[in-house]
């Protein structure tokens, strides 16, 4: 059976989600494992591929992958919660062979914003005012091009809730550093150190910029939407998961927040 699987991580403890030689890594901490515990018949043929990968210190509360396996879906989703305390499997669902893991209908990011109100309310003033197509070569890493590269953005607003003030930005897909960079100029200008027409001029492409990208410990990749519904389900977390969160509780602020957000991810 191919299945498509919910997951979620706590960051901190890893060096983003693609295997590295010699470092600790999402991918490379789920293949070990999965191969370890022989939840696959074999690795090479498992298939493991997933929605989003993330960079150093970026947490996600609803990634999703893909693998072959022979167990049944509750059997599979609670082996997967062994294989690491800050790793977090919440559902599962059949896919066909056809299923492509990374043609998601949208991917959601929330950025920690941890300014004062008055701050959070001048960021949101910005995002409302920013156009919904942003040249890449400002906001994003690594790209190349001689005119503008724009990216569409359906969603950029300021949200607060119980657990603080969110950048949400959803899009169909994003660029590297996408989201970071976006922090980084709107951060600036809340802060008098570049001008809204600078940014806006950034952002059409009429006038790059070059941004710093916002620390990485504060990006969770926030969810990422296919069409269906999950078919299965669970709640259940292994001991070492669960002390792991109660640790990560009374850590700092940005830790305490974002474990809060694994545990949540219960529907």
């Amino acid at each position: 059976m191919r299945w498509l699987v919910r997951f979620g991580y706590d960051g901190e403890g890893f060096a983003g989600w693609a295997r590295q030689p010699g470092r600790r890594t999402v991918e490379g901490v789920v293949r070990d494992g999965v191969a370890r515990h022989r939840l696959v018949r074999d690795l090479d043929e498992a298939g493991i591929e997933v929605a989003s990968r993330t960079d150093a210190g970026v947490s996600a509360r609803r990634n999703a992958l893909v693998l072959r396996s022979d167990l049944p879906a509750s059997s599979l989703l609670r082996a997967l919660n062994g294989l690491a305390p800050d790793i977090y499997f919440g559902a599962a669902r059949p896919v066909s062979e056809g299923f492509r893991v990374r043609q998601a209908l949208w991917r959601e990011y929330r950025y920690l914003l941890l300014g004062s109100p008055a701050s959070n309310r001048r960021l949101g003033a910005i995002a409302n005012r920013l156009p919904r197509e942003v040249d890449t070569r400002t906001f994003g890493r690594g790209i190349r091009a001689e005119g503008p590269a724009f990216r569409e953005i359906d969603l950029l607003r300021v949200r607060t809730g119980a657990d603080g003030a969110w950048l949400q930005v959803r899009a169909r897909s994003f660029v590297w550093g996408m989201i970071r960079k976006l922090v980084a100029g709107m951060t600036e200008c809340a802060e008098g150190r570049r001008s809204l027409d600078e940014l806006q001029d950034a952002a059409s492409g009429r006038r790059p910029l070059t941004l710093p990208l916002a620390p990485a410990d504060s990006l969770v990749l926030w969810e990422v939407r296919y069409p269906g519904r999950w078919t299965y389900r669970t709640s259940w977390r292994s001991r070492h998961q669960r002390a792991y969160l109660a640790e990560a509780k009374r850590h700092a602020s940005v830790r305490r927040r974002i474990s809060g957000l694994l545990v949540e991810d219960r529907t």
